[in-house]
């Protein structure tokens, strides 16, 4: 008896297909961040809150913030937990309740590594975002399948250093894609 193994996409980008209508995915680029068989959690890593910055959400903490910790853009991470803060980050990895994805990139959500940042200190690379995106048991499987998303395995420099407008371009044109010849039709060979 043959069975199917589950492929599980922790340390991957997923990016939306043209096709794609959902309006909280559509064009998007999200990293999964936890991937089991009770289902997924990723980051959104190409939407920043239209007027939310980092001033906003220090004064609402009530953490004290550098000048220049004041302008830091905040994302929209996903439709799930949005009154919840994310940090998708680089090294250092040592905050309280860190969860490595990749050796190179993690998530937080502590005061510690907002305090930090705040500060402008540690870590150098990061997103803060608002909310995350969540799907259920084999429910990205399934989206997959009807081929809503390409998957490709997460690099920092797309997440970190690629302009917020220009990654779900970039991350489709990493995997060999180029955005404007691909189709918005679904197909199965």
């Amino acid at each position: 008896m043959e069975t199917e193994q589950s492929v599980y996409l922790k340390g991957h980008l997923l990016t939306a297909m043209p096709a794609l209508n959902d309006p909280n995915f559509s064009k998007t680029v999200t990293c999964i961040c936890e991937h089991s068989d009770e289902g997924a959690v990723g980051i959104i890593v190409n939407r920043q809150h239209p007027f939310l910055t980092g001033k906003e959400v220090f004064e609402e903490l009530k953490i004290d913030c550098a000048d220049e910790a004041k302008s830091i853009p905040i994302h929209i991470g996903g439709p799930v937990h949005i009154g919840e803060i994310f940090i998708l980050h680089g090294p250092p990895f040592s905050w309280e309740g860190c969860i490595m994805i990749t050796p190179s990139l993690a998530m937080s959500n502590t005061r510690d590594i907002l305090e930090s940042i705040a500060q402008s200190r540690e870590p150098r690379s990061f997103i803060i975002a608002l909310g995350c995106a969540g799907w259920a048991q084999n429910q990205l499987e399934m989206e997959i399948k009807k081929n809503s998303w390409l998957t490709c395995p997460v690099s920092p420099s797309l997440v970190f250093e690629i302009s917020v407008e220009s990654r779900w371009e970039a991350t489709m044109k990493s995997m060999g894609i180029d955005p404007l010849l691909i189709s918005d039709k679904a197909g199965q060979a």
